[in-house]
């Protein structure tokens, strides 16, 4: 038995969701990733003397949603606390938060693992604060330099109960995180620029023992992948400490993932040492349970919501299921293409497979897609009405379509000639000509060589120029050879 497995992680991750408000959480500075440097402040950023904070309406919104989302206890009485410690990019030396009145506690987020059993996530919290300035190390090769445009930017920290025991549950968990807030509207999720970021509080223990071991959190990882990369080399490192007798250093560390090692950072800070106490400039939001029912009555169907609707009413794969839930602006196309039509086995394989090859190969986004998804049906409809065969649709209409997105599916077919012919009496006579120019291969068929009949399906549909309906192709073809 692997000395490894003797021992469990038991992990905990603490989210910071960076909100799509469009000013930051406690000013009316403009909340925007990718502008010039320290262009988004003002002297409320800066913390000057004699200004005065004003809470974000919409955060508080947003904090609400995901509240709902998840199932939490939305605190009516909200109040805040500054969070007293020093780095250069914050420049206020405090950071407004909450500290005991959470706006949420408790709630749960569930989540699918590889081997398809359900993982359930407790939440401990998510409160409302501000976001710090950059520090850029990689700029100047002698000085740190500072952009505070980020400081002051509204987050969401979603903290979770230590229920986590793998990197890979801590990557489920995650993306799932990241699908939700993206279909809440309040974050875009791109942990590439850090507005949605992770850190991992990890501890190991002899399997069977109920407390907990020494903590340590790991910092400033950039990707979902890394954070598992990094909690799994962490298990690791700290069960190889144990097992040679050495102490687990209670610390902050950061990941290297060029070369996939963690690395100290700090030893770790308890919370005497941020000085909580209440912010005196901040007056108590108060929530009411009309203003959660408003806020709930505009709810979005959420992808849990979404996966049932799809595998149990429209009666998808669970696979196509999760493909098209897994982006939420493929998910809003695919829902809008079912009003069009009830075909939904059809509307989904044109999105996932003709549609999502179109956009991949030109580097697009489904919201650049020229066709609205009412076209798509129509192009379904010629498909199920058998007027148009689906190799012809993929080949050649449905790029007419899209250099013609105004025109009418019907109106192109017809006009590149590929309304199929379901004429029995003509498709018999076609039928009848390739019979009598293959006299041997008919007698081959009637004795026994049955694979013969894609041949003579294949040479009628070369004489009616792809056009005869296929369906009835076989079927003719079949009773002709039989007879």
């Amino acid at each position: 038995m692997s000395v490894y497995s003797k021992y469990e992680a038991v992990i905990g991750l603490e989210c910071h969701v960076q909100l799509l408000t469009k000013t930051k959480m406690y000013s009316s500075d403009i909340a925007e990733y990718g502008a010039m440097p320290n262009s988004n402040t003002s002297v409320v950023t800066l913390g000057h003397p004699g200004t005065l904070p004003v809470v974000n309406k919409r955060a508080i919104e947003f904090a609400v949603k995901l509240g709902i989302a998840t199932h939490s206890n939305i605190r009516s009485k909200n109040e805040f606390a500054r969070k007293n410690y020093f780095y250069a990019d914050l420049p206020k030396g405090y950071q407004i938060t909450q500290d005991k009145t959470p706006i949420c506690t408790g709630g749960f987020i569930e989540s699918k693992l590889k081997d398809g059993e359900i993982l359930k996530v407790n939440l401990t919290r998510i409160h409302m604060e501000e976001d710090a300035g950059k520090s850029l190390h990689d700029i100047d090769p002698f000085d740190t330099l500072i952009d505070l445009n980020r400081a002051g930017t509204p987050l969401l920290e979603i903290v979770t109960e230590p229920d986590l025991r793998t990197g890979e549950e801590a990557y489920s968990y995650l993306t799932e995180v990241r699908k939700l807030v993206r279909y809440l509207d309040i974050c875009d999720g791109n942990m590439e620029e850090g507005s949605l970021r992770c850190d991992a509080n990890i501890s190991v223990r002899l399997k069977g023992t109920s407390a907990f071991g020494k903590k340590v959190e790991v910092k400033n990882m950039n990707s979902f992948r890394n954070v598992q990369r990094a909690i799994d080399f962490e298990i690791k490192r700290q069960i190889d400490l144990i097992e040679s007798g050495q102490a687990i250093a209670v610390e902050t560390r950061s990941f290297n993932a060029e070369e996939g090692f963690t690395f100290s950072l700090r030893s770790k800070e308890s919370a005497n040492d941020y000085r909580y106490f209440p912010e005196p400039d901040l007056q108590p939001v108060i929530i009411t349970e009309n203003y959660i029912s408003e806020i709930k009555s505009k709810m979005p169907i959420l992808p849990n919501e979404l996966f049932l609707l799809y595998t149990k009413t429209y009666g998808l794969s669970e696979y196509d299921a999760n493909q098209l839930i897994d982006n939420k602006e493929i998910a809003s196309y695919y829902n809008t293409l079912v009003s069009h039509t009830k075909n939904y086995k059809s509307a989904a394989n044109w999105l996932l497979v003709n549609i999502k090859s179109f956009l991949n190969e030109r580097a697009l986004t489904i919201a650049e897609f020229s066709l609205h998804p009412s076209k798509i049906a129509e192009l379904i409809g010629l498909i199920d009405e058998n007027k148009v065969s689906n190799s012809a649709a993929a080949q050649f209409l449905f790029p007419e379509m899209i250099a013609s997105p105004s025109k009418n599916a019907l109106d192109l077919a017809t006009k590149l000639d590929l309304i199929q012919n379901s004429n029995s009496n003509e498709i018999q006579n076609l039928i009848n000509e390739v019979v009598a120019k293959y006299p041997e291969k008919v007698t081959e068929y009637k004795s026994g060589k049955l694979g013969l009949l894609g041949l003579f399906v294949g040479e009628v549909m070369r004489a009616s120029k792809g056009k005869a309906d296929p369906k009835l192709l076989n079927q003719l073809v079949k009773q002709t050879l039989e007879n």
